[in-house]
């Protein structure tokens, strides 16, 4: 029986071979400018190929090297692109490769929502899944040893996904990390438009406002942005491009954006 999800991307949106991922991870990160902000709680950050949303990623997880050995626990959540299911998906893996190694999961933070009703196994939404797949070297770059909790979120409310989140926010120990391209083949002015607006939404903390045009991980989006209301966090926009701005022609763009919560 399988306990380590192997990658499913790799060679595709980020290069197999590890000297190569290491090194390309590592040029996205040391040409993000220093800030003197503290590190976030939680980030949302996106999911596409490295070449195309590989810097702005990095502009999020560049804060983390503050906090490289004090966060144990990353609880990341994505969405479904490939298996249609209602509610959130956890994994009955117990590690998570990539060329650069590999993760263990946080067994005791599965137990702990499993009884959550809209919480369940489901390895078939992991097994293929880009949305977390991508953002786990950068973690392995820029943290220490540290435990996963990956979610897939299917069809769930933002109350749905707040509640799991609730029951993992932990303390300082813990990094809230959610997957979120923006818009999707629109032209590049209009593209710039709409993210704008989803930005200004993101940064309210106003879910109402972001529909599944507006951002593919709407759902795992809308989640933490309820959480955040109710724990009173601040919201930041650091970085916002599309493919126009870093590998792409500007006819179709995807939207990208960086955001950091305190």
């Amino acid at each position: 029986m399988q306990t380590i999800r192997t990658p499913a991307v790799a060679g595709q949106f980020y290069p197999a071979d590890p000297a190569q991922l290491h090194i390309q991870v590592r040029q996205f990160l040391s040409q993000v400018e220093p800030t003197e902000e503290p590190p976030p709680k939680a980030i949302i950050v996106p999911h596409a190929g490295y070449m195309y949303s590989g810097p702005v990623a990095a502009s999020a997880y560049a804060r983390m090297k503050a906090i490289r050995d004090r966060i144990t626990r990353v609880v990341l959540l994505g969405p479904s692109h490939r298996v249609g299911f209602r509610g959130i998906a956890v994994s009955t893996m117990t590690a998570f490769a990539t060329p650069l190694g590999q993760i263990p999961l946080d067994q005791e933070a599965v137990e702990r929502v499993r009884p959550l009703p809209e919480v369940g196994f489901l390895e078939q939404a992991h097994a293929q899944e880009h949305s977390l797949e991508v953002h786990l070297p950068f973690l392995q770059e820029v943290l220490g040893n540290f435990r996963l909790m990956p979610l897939v979120v299917g069809d769930a409310s933002p109350a749905e996904v707040g509640a799991v989140l609730e029951a993992l926010w932990g303390g300082p120990e813990t990094l809230i990390v959610i997957s979120s391209d923006l818009s999707h083949y629109h032209d590049y002015r209009t593209a710039q438009h709409l993210d704008n607006a989803t930005s200004k939404a993101i940064e309210a903390l106003r879910f109402e406002d972001i529909g599944y045009d507006q951002a593919c991980g709407r759902n795992p989006v809308n989640g933490l942005l309820w959480v955040a209301r109710r724990k009173n966090l601040h919201g930041e926009t650091i970085d916002l491009r599309n493919s126009g701005d870093t590998a792409g022609p500007r006819n179709q763009v995807v939207g990208y954006g960086a955001y950091v919560f305190h």
